[in-house]
């Protein structure tokens, strides 16, 4: 590094936490209007190693999964479906990029709670969600699911195309009165793509560089820019501020085991929802005693996690043998099925399932059954929206472990969809299907506590995620979401993390010229 740039990254104007969709983006925006980013992450980057789609390693052994412990409000203690690494937890997601839609912003009222209206509306950020698709390499057919907000421009890529089994579905579905779509996904596939059809992407880690994971589509180009210093192995313990409890004034991160203060005028929280609270909780001082950005107390509460249901469609006679069944999509019961408007949500293929999956969830199955359940089987996952509960909240306990309660609400009207979406399944061919639920122990669609709001005695951040209590603070993740939807949010994180980088990028210009 020559002395000039060396000099330049000595002196940041901005340090992003978090490689993720949320940082990675709000760092891109930044960059490119030549601000000086330093970014830290946690983890290091993914070693390339068989391994990497290898289920026995990944699921059985929990190769990747992080080794820190969390616990629930009853003191059982667990490891958590976290992975810290370049890129966050998108190395491991199963590429789905949805927009919310339209009505998803406005309040929603459920069976036993309310999800409130967002600070921020569709329109705002439809500019912003087209950029993610581009950025990220979004491939989907607009116009065909009935229920996609308006868009002022198509993808700009055609969907990845179903496999011949996944079509028949999609066929079966179509008969049977619905409209399945092609479900929008971030993959590089078609003439001169990346993308081998390997059959290992959902919820594992692409070799290949296939999938639009924050590494791949954001990390890379930012490494190569002269303004931009990424740092791994880069562990956030505390924000620090100035004696009046206003200015963030340094961040306290352990690296090598060693602690190290770094400063920048401007500071962006992308850790991910449950951690960013951890972090801000952390930062508690005398001068604000419940952590920062919490003169409200709404830090670390109102943890959503998506209701999410795995149906296992069993095919006794057929193999399926389809390599990316990611590609279909039913949105026809987003605001319920019939007669019944709260049994509501999405539906969606979720990667193959493999016997190791099976035996890591239910260690007692017979490997022999197992493997042959995951041979015989077409996977679909069940999402419902997890309205936000207080109640619901992430916090530190006296020796620092992380304690997570959740216990969401709508569960009743989350199984009567589960329960039409299995005999729609028999309907369309299944005569065995298998149910599996997720619980809060795989935290992949985390959102909701440090969210969102114009009312500061109510919210930790406004509608540009900038704190209410810290003027040079963003909070930028799916911890600002004041409710989940009910469909995956990395779009939605990484739109508003374009709106929020272009927004400060401006302001930063200004000051500097000013």
């Amino acid at each position: 590094m020559n002395d000039t740039r060396q000099q330049q990254m000595d002196s940041p104007q901005v340090i992003v936490i978090g490689s993720g969709v949320g940082g990675g983006t709000v760092a891109m925006q930044l960059a490119r209007a030549g601000m000086r980013v330093l970014l830290l992450e946690r983890g290091k980057a993914l070693p390339d190693e068989p391994e990497l789609s290898d289920a026995e390693a990944v699921f059985v052994q929990n190769r990747y999964r992080t080794q820190e412990q969390w616990q629930d409000e009853t003191g059982r203690r667990y490891r958590p479906g976290q992975y810290y690494y370049l890129g966050g937890h998108t190395k491991f997601y199963g590429t789905a990029m949805f927009r919310f839609r339209e009505s998803d912003f406005a309040e929603t009222q459920h069976e036993e709670a309310v999800s409130p209206a967002w600070p921020v509306s569709y329109a705002e950020l439809e500019p912003f969600y087209t950029q993610a698709e581009q950025i990220f390499g979004v491939r989907g057919a607009a116009g065909t699911d009935p229920t996609e907000p308006w868009r002022q421009a198509d993808y700009a890529h055609a969907p990845v195309p179903h496999a011949p089994l996944i079509g028949r579905m999609a066929e079966r579905l179509a008969g049977a009165g619905l409209h399945p779509f092609h479900m929008p996904a971030a993959v590089d596939y078609g003439p001169g793509g990346a993308c081998t059809l390997c059959g290992t992407c959902d919820a594992f880690a692409c070799r290949f560089g296939a999938k639009g994971d924050a590494e791949t589509r954001l990390i890379r180009q930012l490494q190569a820019m002269p303004n931009v210093e990424i740092r791994t192995g880069v562990e956030v313990r505390r924000l620090l501020h100035d004696a009046q409890g206003r200015h963030i004034t340094a961040v306290e991160v352990l690296r090598d085991g060693v602690l190290q203060h770094l400063a920048a005028p401007h500071v962006v929280l992308s850790a991910g929802a449950v951690n960013s609270a951890l972090i801000l909780l952390r930062s508690a001082t005398d001068r604000c005693p419940d952590g920062l950005a919490n003169r409200s107390g709404v830090v670390g509460r109102y943890l959503m996690n998506h209701h999410l249901t795995g149906l296992m469609g069993v095919l006794p006679f057929e193999v399926n043998a389809t390599a990316f069944p990611k590609t279909l999509s039913v949105n026809d019961f987003y605001g319920g099925i019939p007669g019944d408007p709260m049994a509501r949500g999405n539906i969606q293929m979720l990667g193959n399932i493999r016997g190791p999956m099976i035996r890591a969830a239910y260690p007692a199955t017979p490997k022999p059954l197992a493997n042959w359940l995951g041979r015989h089987s077409v996977d679909w996952l069940v999402m419902s929206e997890d309205p936000p509960l207080a109640s619901n909240r992430v916090r530190l306990m006296p020796d620092g472990t992380p304690e997570v309660t959740w216990h969401p609400a709508d569960l009743s009207a989350h199984d009567r969809f589960v329960r039409h979406v299995r005999r729609l399944l028999r309907r369309i061919g299944f005569p065995l299907v298998l149910r599996h639920s997720f619980g809060i122990e795989a935290p992949s669609h985390q959102c909701g506590t440090v969210r969102m709001g114009d009312d500061p005695a109510t919210s930790a951040v406004n509608a540009l995620c900038r704190a209410h209590d810290h003027p040079n603070l963003h909070v930028v993740d799916a911890g600002c979401f004041p409710s989940s939807a009910a469909v995956n949010p990395a779009l939605t994180i990484a739109a508003q993390g374009l709106r929020v980088g272009a927004h400060l990028a401006r302001s930063l210009s200004t000051s500097a010229a000013a």
